[in-house]
């Protein structure tokens, strides 16, 4: 089954994530953050926002985004999402990358499965981004949901960032072409 743009519906096992939800905390007195910075969405963001913002964040106008289908971002504006760069190939199959507010960019996940792997070790997309090896509690909630839709294939989470990067190393190139 291949995701068209009008279906806005997420993947069986991503809308079981978004029913369990992420908890973050941020400690002002300490300046220590705790869980994720991830606020998934219920639906694929609409063609038209993605299109809005990733012009806004390319400053070019001639692109929309279409490759992309993003299901959740942080408090800071940084996105999370498919990259629909595997012809024919379902949603659930392509691989995820992470867009930061501040430029930053690049795959975090060969597919759906490495994801919720991600998810069950404890790590959101901005923080996995940022650091695999960082320690984090696992969240057995969402262990439950990889176990179920992906099984067999947990690795840490530097192994499954390691893989998607290695798979897709020209990412960053590409979006740079985009921008002006």
């Amino acid at each position: 089954m291949t995701e068209t743009p009008g279906d806005l519906a997420l993947p069986i096992a991503l809308a079981e994530v978004v029913a369990v939800g992420f908890e973050w905390d941020y400690d002002e007195e300490t300046d220590e953050a705790s869980g994720c910075d991830f606020e998934p969405y219920e639906r694929f963001e609409a063609p038209e926002k993605t299109a809005w913002w990733f012009r806004l964040w390319t400053g070019n106008q001639e692109v929309d985004g279409s490759e992309f289908r993003f299901f959740g971002a942080t408090g800071a504006g940084d996105y999370a999402g498919f990259w629909l760069i595997r012809p024919g190939a379902p949603i659930i199959d392509q691989p995820v990358v992470y867009i930061g507010s501040e430029g930053e960019r690049g795959v975090i996940a060969r597919d759906l499965g490495d994801l919720l792997w991600l998810f069950a070790l404890g790590h959101g997309p901005a923080e996995v981004f940022d650091d695999p090896d960082r320690e984090v509690e696992p969240n057995e909630a969402f262990q439950a949901i990889a176990e179920r839709h992906a099984p067999g294939r947990r690795r840490s989470a530097a192994e499954i960032v390691a893989a998607a990067r290695a798979e897709f190393p020209d990412f960053s190139q590409r979006i740079d072409a985009m921008c002006r």
